[in-house]
This record gives structure tokens, C-alpha cells and sequence, in this order.
């Protein structure tokens, strides 16, 4: 029965983003209905029973989404709108946390400390789910690189802060510079490590081409950068998606000094080995939301409610901040920065921090361990929930003004045409 159902579930992935292309109806969504419906609504599944392969399976579904994002994303473009994309995460972020720890602060009544910590749980965007979304709906280049780098830099704001808080209620303090140093230190050092395992790999890529069944040995070294990262207390996320960015743009990262290691020799990724990965991105996207769809803690009416009410207000101020920061964009690239920011596995990762770290010390270290991570669970789910009806009201449009902006450029390039035509 079990095989069955992981069976049918790819094939309603396929028919889910068929109907997304066609009547715009977000497979996330129905995906987390499945796992819902299975899990919290039917009791066929439980958390617990997933307790073991659920963190796998979340680690690898966000591995393979930002290793699949790099090799698409294209440096050129990064540097064109790097400013935008910086401005738009770190002021997301903090206007975000802030949102987040006055609510839990004066409606839920949490101590000061942990209010800031739960905000910086779900203070970030998850780009599990924000990536397949955009892939999906037709956005500008802009709008895509700015979402794409802001999943993946936020996640790491939100493991660095939480972590952070962490060691303060340990030691009784919070350090605001060593704070900042290690959200430094853990990009910069990461993008070292994803950097030169990239150019490491696209020089040695098309002798490992040459052995048999060489498709899966990729994908094997993903796994090497990424837990490379991690042991060494860095970023796994952003060293996976700066592995990726080297293999599509191994251009950019050909220098003389690489000849003495013989290392200049960097091959692309070929169509196939490209096609291979985002379909083992698809099967994974789709067990995953199942997931998430199990964990949601429906049996906990108050951490729901707090957890509407969280994420509406971030919806409301991420709206707010973006007709600010975004003035000079269009209305529809507005629009969708506006509507992406659910949450997901870091900030599901990070909710289970506090509870484990009170177990292991055998008393209480960070109050009300419980409490945060059943509302940042709610935070999720409502998040989940809101995008994607957004993304459900709003495609519409923005398909119909992606086709107008298609039609003038297809005009004004035959006014072109005629007029050169005319002159010849």
C-alpha cells in the first residue's frame, strides 16, 4: 500500500503543475492538502512516524532545489541587480523580525529574548518552496535572481540569529558583533568552499563523464560540498547554491593562475545531465510538501491562531516595505516580491532547536520551548497557505501583462523591420 502511494503521488505532482500552467492553481497547495488529508484529517500518518526520514528528506529537497538554482541563476545578471536584491533581504529581514517579536511579545506573552528569537525563526523566506513557485509564473530575470539569492541568504540570517539567542540564553547574553561576524563568516566561508569545489569539479567533469554510470557522481559531490560546509559550522545552503552557480558559469571563473593545477580546463553542464537533476528536484519537491502537510499541529487551536495572525501581519508589512524599497520596478514584479515569502524547512528545523537543547541540558534554558515551535509550525502552514492563494488571484494578471509587454516588444521589433525595410 505504502508503494502505491508513493507511486500515485508522482503522478499527481505531474497532473498538479499541469494544472497550475492551466487554471493557475499552485501545486504546493494541493500537495500539502494530500499530506493533510492523509496525515492530520485520515491518522494514516503521523509525525512521529516520519520522525527519522522527515529531516532527510527536507535536507535533501532544499540541497537539490538551490544546487538546481545556481546552475540556472547567471552571474551577469547577479551583478545587474545585486543592490535591489541585498536592500530587499536585509531590510525583509529585519522589518520581518521585528513584526514577528512585537506580536509574540505583547499577544502571545513571551519573554522579550524569545520573542526576538522567534522572529528570527520565520523571519526568513524558504526557498523550497519560493523557487519552484517562481519557475512556475512568468517573472522578469530581476524578479527571479532577487527571490532566488533572498531564500537562500535569508535562511542563513535565520540559522545564525536563532543559533545565536541560543548561546545567549546558555551564557545569559546575546553578543550583537559576534552575531554579525558569524553571519559574515558563514557566507563568505561558504561561498569559498562551494567556489572552488565548483571549479574543482566542472575541470574534472568530463573525465568522470567518461565513466560508467557517471550521472549519479554529481549529485554525489553536492552531497560532499554541502557536508563539507556543515561540519565545519558554515552554511551548507549557500556553498550548495554557489556550487551550482559555478557550474553554469564556468566562464567567469576561468583564471591564468588555474593552468599551474591544471584546473582551467572548466566544462559545462550538459542538457541531459540538467534535465536528470530537476527531475529528481520534481520527485523530491513532492514528497516534501506531503510532509509538510502532515506535520501541521491542528490539534493545537491557540498556536494556529497566533499563527495566522504572525503571518498576515509579515504578508502586510512585506506589501508595505516592497512599495517602498520597489518604486522603481514594475507594478507586476512588485507584486510577486511582494506575495513570496512563505516559510518552511529552516524555520521547521529551527522550531525543534529550543525544546532539544532544554532535553539535553535536563532543565528548562529557553522558556516556553513549546510554544514557539508549535506557532512557528502555524507560521508555516498559514504562510504556505496565504502565498499560494495569492499566487492563485494575482497569476492571472500577471500572465496578462506578461503577454502585453510580449506583444509591444513583438511590435515595435516589426516597426523596426519595416522601417530598415523602407530605408534598404
Amino acid at each position: 500500500m505504502t508503494f502505491i502511494f508513493l507511486g500515485l503521488l508522482i503522478f499527481c505532482a505531474h497532473l498538479f503543475n499541469a494544472w497550475f500552467s492551466r487554471r493557475r492553481i499552485p501545486d504546493v497547495l494541493l500537495l500539502m492538502l494530500i499530506g493533510i488529508l492523509v496525515g492530520p484529517v485520515a491518522g494514516w500518518i503521523a509525525p512521529d512516524d516520519l520522525s527519522e526520514i522527515g529531516p532527510v528528506l527536507s535536507s535533501l529537497t532544499l540541497l537539490f532545489i538551490l544546487f538546481d538554482s545556481g546552475i540556472d541563476l547567471r552571474i551577469d545578471m547577479i551583478r545587474r541587480y545585486w543592490t535591489g536584491m541585498v536592500q530587499v533581504t536585509f531590510l525583509s529581514f529585519v522589518v520581518s523580525m521585528t513584526t514577528v517579536a512585537l506580536i509574540a511579545y505583547f499577544l502571545v506573552n513571551l519573554e522579550f529574548q524569545a520573542s526576538l528569537m522567534l522572529g528570527g525563526m520565520v523571519a526568513g523566506t524558504a526557498a523550497a518552496i519560493v523557487i519552484p513557485l517562481v519557475r512556475q509564473m512568468r517573472v522578469s530575470d530581476r524578479t527571479r535572481v532577487t527571490l532566488t539569492l533572498e531564500s537562500a541568504l535569508s535562511g542563513v540570517l535565520c540559522i545564525v540569529i536563532s543559533l545565536a539567542f541560543t548561546e545567549g540564553y546558555k551564557l545569559g547574553d546575546v553578543n550583537i558583533g559576534s552575531t554579525l561576524g558569524r553571519v559574515f563568516a558563514s557566507v563568505l566561508m561558504a561561498l569559498i568552499i562551494g567556489v572552488v569545489g565548483g571549479i574543482i569539479w566542472s575541470s574534472f567533469l568530463d573525465r568522470v563523464r567518461k565513466l560508467q554510470n557517471s550521472m549519479f557522481l554529481t549529485p554525489a559531490f553536492v552531497f560532499v560540498i554541502y557536508g563539507v560546509a556543515e561540519l565545519l559550522g558554515y552554511s551548507g545552503a549557500i556553498a550548495t547554491l554557489s556550487f551550482g552557480l559555478v557550474l553554469g558559469n564556468p566562464d567567469y571563473f576561468e583564471m591564468s593562475f588555474l593552468k599551474k593545477l591544471r584546473l582551467n580546463d572548466m566544462t559545462r553542464l550538459e542538457e541531459n545531465e540538467k534535465s536528470f537533476f530537476k527531475e529528481f528536484v520534481f520527485i523530491l519537491k513532492t514528497y516534501f510538501f506531503v510532509y509538510i502537510g502532515i506535520c501541521i499541529p491542528f490539534n493545537n487551536t491557540l498556536a494556529l491562531a497566533y499563527g495566522l495572525v504572525i503571518a498576515a501581519a509579515l504578508f502586510v508589512v512585506r506589501f508595505a516595505l516592497i512599495a517602498i524599497v520597489g518604486r522603481k520596478n514594475t507594478q507586476e514584479d512588485r507584486l510577486t516580491v511582494s506575495m513570496m515569502i512563505p516559510k518552511g524547512l529552516v524555520s521547521a528545523v529551527l522550531a525543534s532547536m529550543p525544546e532539544q537543547v532544554n532535553i539535553a541540558a535536563g532543565y528548562t534554558i529557553i522558556p516556553a520551548a513549546d510554544t514557539m515551535k508549535y506557532i512557528t509550525y502555524s507560521v508555516i502552514f498559514c504562510s504556505i497557505i496565504i502565498c499560494s492563494f495569492l499566487v492563485l488571484l494575482t497569476s492571472k494578471r500577471l500572465v496578462k501583462a506578461s503577454d502585453e509587454v510580449t506583444n509591444i516588444v513583438q511590435d515595435d521589433q516589426e516597426t523596426l523591420d519595416d522601417n530598415t525595410l523602407q530605408q534598404i
